[in-house]
């Protein structure tokens, strides 16, 4: 059921890269990163609103950029599935736009996995172009950005209102 982290899993670079271990599963480990990552972002908006969450975005970025080269350089994988980070910060910032709701998480969630996993141009180009950390997390970040666009605009559409303004 989970597959062994390429450094010890009390090693800071193995709880952060792989989320705590969600990225460890087998099966999807991009969509239980992305379900682990949306307790942390409920707390977030809670406590500080769509900027904290932008920030937080920012920081798992800045984290995802430290620890997944070292993680990918372990396992000699150059884009490990265990390493979640990225999909952390995607999701986040596909959240940043929206309220602190079950629907709109619900919505985010699937829009999010959706540009994650179809790889719509230009998420595929950054996804073929970049190498090491960066190419790790570029994609999913920008999969973030087009998923919480399209939260937005599918909010607006429908008379719902977004929450950042």
């Amino acid at each position: 059921m989970f597959r062994p982290p390429a450094l010890p899993f009390w090693s800071p670079v193995t709880l952060l890269a792989t989320w705590f271990g969600s990225g460890l599963l087998r099966k999807a480990p991009g969509t239980f990163g992305s379900l682990a990552a949306l307790p942390f972002a409920a707390l977030i908006l809670w406590a500080g609103g769509g900027l904290a969450l932008l920030a937080a975005a920012a920081l798992a970025f800045g984290l995802g950029l430290a620890v997944s080269g070292p993680y990918a350089r372990a396992g000699g994988d150059p884009d490990p599935g265990a390493v979640v980070i990225d999909e952390v910060a995607g999701q986040w910032l596909t959240l940043v736009p929206l309220c602190l709701t079950v629907e709109s998480f619900v919505l985010g969630f699937l829009l999010f996995r959706f540009f994650d996993i179809a790889k719509l141009w230009p998420i595929s180009l950054a996804e073929r172009r970049l190498s090491g950390a960066l190419g790790i997390m570029a994609d999913d970040i920008v999969a973030g950005l087009f998923a919480a666009a399209a939260a937005y605009g599918l909010l607006a559409a429908f008379g719902a209102q977004p929450c950042f303004p």
